[in-house]
């Protein structure tokens, strides 16, 4: 009888032990400054509006690149700078293939899958919600994931900050990564 009292027992340290080993969480954070007559690009999704961001690599979009610094963080291999720096003479990046290319150089070779992805986005204006379902799927789309994994949520500040007073726009993410085999 105590030998199957100790079943469970064992099966839950087994559990906690892959867990503390496999799982990764990362977090990111990216903030880009408002210009007149730029293009805003979130999530790979254009949007009307009449400001955007002027960045030297890419487009700016600060929700790629929040996600891309909490991949990284979550594998242990530093940031955004480290893997796409401005110095390189690239122009004209598209941020969204950032994670496309993370994919491919660090997840699909570690087999690691996604569990969740959480993005939330810091905007004054335009209204976003709509735009919402399409960056989902851009998302889910780089990474190999589905798109149910991927959640996208979006605040304002009131008119208060640089934010409130849409100066800049600032994205928040958080990942939740498994390794579910051996990495090559």
């Amino acid at each position: 009888m105590k030998s199957m009292n100790r079943e469970p027992e064992n099966m839950n340290r087994i559990i906690q032990q892959i867990f503390a080993e496999q799982l990764h969480v990362g977090m990111g954070i990216d903030f880009h400054s408002l210009h007149e007559n730029c293009p805003l690009t979130l999530a790979g999704v254009t949007i009307p509006f009449d400001k955007g961001f002027r960045v030297k690599r890419s487009d700016g979009d600060p929700v790629s690149h929040a996600l891309v610094d909490a991949l990284l963080a979550a594998l242990g291999e530093g940031d955004i700078a480290d893997w796409f720096s401005n110095q390189d003479g690239v122009t004209d990046a598209q941020s969204l293939a950032y994670l496309g290319e993370l994919y491919e150089k660090l997840l699909k070779p570690r087999k690691i899958i996604i569990l969740n992805i959480q993005a939330i986005i810091l905007a004054e204006q335009p209204k976003l919600k709509p735009f919402f379902p399409q960056m989902r799927e851009n998302i889910a789309h780089q990474l190999q994931t589905d798109r149910h994994r991927v959640s996208i949520q979006g605040k304002t500040f009131e008119g208060k900050g640089v934010i409130g007073q849409q100066q800049g726009i600032e994205a928040q993410a958080l990942v939740a990564l498994l390794q579910v085999g051996i990495a090559r």
